[in-house]
């Protein structure tokens, strides 16, 4: 969320960040209820002193013995006026929360204007783009292994939802310990096993809500949503907290079922594990201090892209335009595999600064020392890795001519296996 008072001052600003970003957000109503809601504090102020005055007027005509009931009148109509003026502050204030928890972050200065896709700017790739040759798509080849049933997962289900059968399933798990083993004890991450339900407040801070609510399962009995990243429980982690600065930056990783409603979402993006409503993914986040968060987010890039060398996959990074990238996000890199029987780029990953923009949502700062004053924070998330397109790229890259897969050897020990034939 931003601040008022930056919003106050830099109208101009966020307007246009907001036009940026294809957000309707309109500031200047915003603005005007600004205005409105310091006129009533102010009326209230001035009231109260005239009703302070009234008292102690009321007070010495007592102690005099003179009647003071016209005196007394009054001050029962200024209270009533006060409290009159004090419902019209709280539903000005709650409009002026709802408006602020709708608009964007601000982009950094870094990140390219555009309208969508077309206009994000490829920064790196490594591997080679290779053809679709023998190779069939991951439902056809995984149908005749036996080891994904998308058919049954729709039948138990619904559409978007599939089992992981034999060595299909033994894979999946195999890449979920293998993304937990590096993040832990090669990149310095703290594992976590978060809740898979969040209430409202957790969604409110990481900035799902109120944006993206029809994207999400919600559980009207219990009034709690099915969690759409391992993002929201983790970050939610310190919400209402003040962190020592010595002890960050804090690094965690945590591995989650993703649960997306993906409404609106049809054709040929809904085949397989392309887009489904519930994934594995391994989330890793950062709470950081303002000065050192665009480095840690250049090697939370890193961090991903170290994966996916170890694993031979074909990869390209993208820098993300201001019309494509996250709502809450300052700066977002993609991180795209190379599908060869799709014949197209899967993102896997997404790794975001959002700076101070989620701290200030959930209340989360930090003090460098103990008599410090408390400063927000900035916190970053990315991938590390969703394995539902992650395993689409394996089952068609590393596709034989014979129909089998070949396991890439940094799985081997974690698969038992060399080969699914």
């Amino acid at each position: 969320m931003l601040d008022i008072r930056f919003i106050r001052e830099n109208a101009d600003r966020v307007a246009q960040n907001c036009s940026n970003k294809n957000d309707a957000s309109d500031i200047d109503a915003l603005l005007k209820l600004d205005a409105e809601r310091r006129a009533i504090i102010q009326r209230v102020e001035d009231m109260k002193a005239q009703r302070n005055a009234a008292s102690q007027a009321i007070a010495v005509m007592k102690r005099n013995g003179e009647d003071a009931t016209d005196q007394i009148e009054s001050m029962r109509v200024v209270s009533d006026a006060i409290k009159d003026l004090d419902e019209s502050l709280r539903s000005v204030e709650f409009d002026i929360e709802d408006r602020l928890l709708r608009i964007p972050n601000m982009a950094h200065d870094s990140v390219p204007v555009g309208r969508d896709a077309n206009d994000n700017i490829e920064v790196r790739r490594l591997g080679t783009c290779i053809d679709k040759d023998h190779r069939v798509d991951h439902i056809e080849i995984s149908r005749r292994l036996g080891i994904l049933d998308f058919e049954r997962g729709a039948k138990v289900t619904g559409s978007g939802f599939g089992f992981y059968v034999g060595k299909g399933a033994k894979l999946e798990r195999a890449l979920l310990s293998y993304f937990l083993d590096v993040n832990t004890e090669r990149h310095g991450y703290t594992e976590m096993m978060p809740p898979f339900m969040v209430n409202a407040d957790s969604l409110r801070g990481t900035g799902q809500l109120p944006k993206s609510q029809e994207d999400m399962y919600h559980m009207e009995r219990d009034d709690l949503y099915m969690i759409p990243t391992a993002e929201v429980p983790i970050t939610n982690f310190h919400r209402d907290e003040i962190l020592a600065g010595d002890t960050l930056p804090r690094m965690y990783c945590g591995y989650s079922a993703c649960f997306r409603r993906e409404a609106g979402s049809h054709g040929k993006e809904t085949r397989g594990f392309l887009r489904v409503h519930q994934f594995n993914k391994i989330e890793l986040v950062k709470f950081v201090k303002p000065a050192a968060s665009y480095n840690e987010l250049e090697l939370m890039v890193s961090n991903v892209e170290y994966i996916l060398q170890q694993l031979g996959l074909t990869y390209r990074v993208l820098l993300l335009c201001t019309g494509d990238m996250t709502f809450g996000g300052a700066k977002t890199y993609d991180l795209e595999v190379w599908a060869p029987s799709e014949q197209r780029w899967l993102e896997v990953s997404s790794c975001t600064n959002f700076e101070s923009y989620q701290a200030r949502r959930a209340d989360i700062r930090y003090k460098d020392t103990a008599s410090s004053k408390p400063e927000f924070l900035h916190t970053l998330n990315g991938s590390g890795l969703a394995t539902s397109r992650i395993m689409v790229a394996l089952l068609e890259q590393y596709q034989t001519a014979e129909g089998t897969i070949t396991i890439p050897e940094v799985l081997r020990p974690y698969c038992g296996y060399d080969v699914i034939a």
